[in-house]
């Protein structure tokens, strides 16, 4: 694999249907949620503290991820969302490496981040990049933060 880099990202870049064809046959619709989202202007990760990151390597994206504002919490809590990784660029630190620089964002303007998965394979990754696991209806792992 090549060098990672993560950029924050202000438009949704067209090959995000690529990764989300990807996710949909492996029955996952958050991205189709974030593509729908972002061209209805329900989200667009604008907020104050709020963004959408992309993983590129040799210039092709292959992970996006967003952080937002956790409804149903106080203000000083984020939400991590829509972080998906393409197959071919798994277990190379790639959601590792965009998950950290989502956190890092967020300790700019939140003290907790929060986020929901709904599978073995998402709760060991979240517990292996630091998350604990939390009994709540809205969510399943939270990361305090340090730096808030």
């Amino acid at each position: 694999m090549k060098p990672i880099k993560i950029h924050q990202i202000t438009h949704l870049p067209e090959e995000v249907l690529t990764l989300e064809k990807e996710a949909v046959a492996e029955g996952f619709r958050f991205l189709t949620r974030l593509i729908s989202e972002w061209h209805s202007g329900t989200n667009r990760f604008n907020a104050p503290g709020e963004c959408l990151m992309a993983a590129y390597s040799n210039q092709q994206l292959i992970g996006i991820g967003g952080l937002s504002v956790a409804p149903y919490c106080k203000s000083d809590t984020a939400r991590l969302r829509r972080v998906y990784v393409t197959p071919t660029a798994r277990n190379q630190r790639v959601g590792q490496a965009l998950v950290k620089a989502l956190v890092a964002q967020a300790s700019l303007h939140f003290h907790k981040v929060r986020l929901s998965t709904d599978t073995s394979g998402g709760d060991a990754f979240y517990l292996y990049c630091g998350f604990m696991r939390i009994e709540d209806v809205h969510a399943t792992h939270i990361m305090e933060l340090v730096n808030a």
